[in-house]
């Protein structure tokens, strides 16, 4: 959905939190990791992506209507659909969750035959 001055701003709110939130997975970031990274707790990240903000960034979203520049915020967090292949991989169904790296607790042996004492 294109970000337009004639939606409320709960409704761009709501727009940009599904876009941020499709953005972290596509960067394949747990809600965890990026609060990390934004020094913010993972909560602000969970009411952000949900559309829940306070009264900062709603008086943002005024200021940028007010000066008719809301529409840019289409290039600061643009919509992206997912490609073809990812709604293959998924079965056209939108991504949720980004996965983390398990590593192995011991590092590995290297395998041998077993002919070697």
């Amino acid at each position: 959905m294109r970000i337009e001055s004639t939606m409320t701003d709960e409704a761009v709110l709501r727009e940009l939190g599904e876009r941020l939130e499709r953005e972290r997975l596509s960067r394949n970031l747990t809600q965890a990791a990026l609060a990390e990274r934004a020094g913010v707790s993972k909560r602000t990240i969970e009411r952000f992506e949900s559309g829940e903000v306070g009264t900062q960034l709603t008086g943002f979203l005024r200021i940028c209507r007010a000066m008719e520049v809301l529409g840019a915020l289409d290039l600061i967090l643009p919509d992206k659909m997912p490609s073809p292949m990812e709604l293959l991989k998924h079965q056209g169904k939108r991504r949720r969750r980004a996965t983390t790296s398990r590593e192995p607790d011991q590092p590995q042996k290297p395998w041998t035959w077993g002919e070697e004492s």
